[in-house]
């Protein structure tokens, strides 16, 4: 079984080893990923974890400390700057609200 980037998004993914596991150079599979998607494979794996991250502030007792790194951020300051990127408000502040923000351009299931 191959995992994918929802599977283990803590994973360092490349474009590369993406593009290998689905017999695609990696141009080719950037561009596919974007046309079928709508974003590039970055911003997607990025709005993912977020999303992730997302829903654990709202509906875990888990820490940032615990969060950050098991979605794959190597500090809580690289995490927060991603978060307070897509979503708008940082992680602190948006695990107080109670009401969810959307990621665009991503699905609210997976």
């Amino acid at each position: 079984m191959r995992l994918t980037i929802h599977d283990d998004p803590a994973h360092r993914w490349t474009l590369q080893e993406l593009a290998s596991l689905v017999g695609m150079s990696r141009s080719t599979f950037a561009l596919k990923f974007k046309e079928t998607v709508g974003t590039s494979l970055i911003d997607y794996l990025a709005q993912w974890r977020i999303l992730l991250a997302s829903d654990r502030l709202k509906n875990s007792k888990d820490p940032i400390s615990v969060i950050a790194p098991s979605l794959g951020y190597e500090s809580e300051t690289s995490f927060s700057m991603a978060f307070k990127k897509i979503m708008g408000s940082s992680p602190r502040r948006y695990g107080r609200r109670r009401n969810p923000v959307s990621v665009p351009g991503v699905a609210e299931t997976a």
